[in-house]
């Protein structure tokens, strides 16, 4: 049962970002096409805002369930883990609405590319998460569409780096797309009023990566964990400490999905020949 909630988690995650964000902008497009827009589809257009960003929280909580105490979010973390994903995401889902509003088949050449370059990321990193090579590629082509809204991390090692690049290439690829819009646009266009939304765009989105920096330079739990001499490294740290799983009745159950997952999501240097599955499995990453 603990393993099939957490599939739940991921599978909710993946319908989030396949289906809902996409309908999402198409709504925002269609409410900015028509400049209007009833009560209903205001808050309708801010629930789900709050419903993508929860997704990512709801995956990661998931993903630290089956870890340690120490290795839980607190109620501080939670709050900031949620703010940072949607300062990221609001901005980004933005961008793509606006441009499609000058050009309706833009997206339709635009998202395929920066898809393009997220699989052929995605696979260059050597994710292992299925068990053979048709789901795999399945696997990457999900998680590539994820990418081209929120990040989502599928590797093991430091995150650093990769987080700095796709950052950087979402950051000119939505500025583009808005700088885009404002100079196309007629300086007549009934959506002017826009304008001081796009501007906000920026600073949004530059907030939204100063609380991932604040939520793990000092409020993720890994930190927390290091400080108390624990076992949960932040993103990367070499060293020959261990994950330790949370104990379930049955030793036997391994959820090898979960175990590839944890080691990217926690990156360690496994002891050689060991690897600490106290009956439980794996744990999957969404950071």
């Amino acid at each position: 049962m603990a393993f099939l909630s957490h599939d739940i988690s991921m599978l909710r995650l993946f319908e989030t970002f396949l289906e809902n964000t996409p309908q999402l902008t198409l709504l925002l497009y269609v409410i900015l096409r028509t400049n209007k827009a009833e009560p209903s589809q205001g808050l309708g257009i801010c629930t789900a805002f709050l419903c993508v960003t929860w997704s990512l929280l709801d995956y990661h909580q998931s993903l630290r369930s089956f870890l340690q105490d120490k290795y839980e979010l607190s109620l501080g973390s939670s709050v900031v883990y949620f703010l940072w994903n949607l300062f990221l995401i609001c901005p980004r889902i933005l961008t793509v609405a606006l441009f499609a509003l000058l050009w309706p088949y833009g997206v339709a050449i635009h998202f395929p590319l920066v898809w393009l370059a997220m699989f052929l990321w995605v696979s260059l990193q050597g994710t292992d998460f299925m068990e053979s090579p048709g789901p795999e590629q399945l696997y990457r082509a999900v998680v590539a569409v994820i990418l081209y809204f929120s990040w989502f991390n599928v590797a093991q090692g430091r995150t650093l780096y990769r987080s700095i690049i796709y950052h950087g290439f979402i950051l000119v690829d939505s500025t583009l797309l808005a700088l885009s819009w404002v100079w196309c646009r007629s300086p007549s266009d009934e959506h002017s009023y826009l304008v001081p939304v796009v501007s906000a765009a920026l600073p949004c989105y530059l907030l939204g990566l100063a609380l991932r920096v604040t939520y793990y330079k000092w409020l993720n739990p890994n930190v927390r964990a290091q400080r108390d001499g624990g076992y949960d490294e932040v993103d990367a740290n070499e060293g020959s400490d261990r994950l330790e799983f949370r104990s379930f009745p049955v030793p036997a159950l391994v959820n090898r999905r979960m175990q590839w997952l944890a080691q990217t999501q926690f990156p360690i240097s496994w002891p050689a020949g060991q690897h600490v599955l106290n009956g439980a499995a794996t744990v999957e990453s969404a950071v």
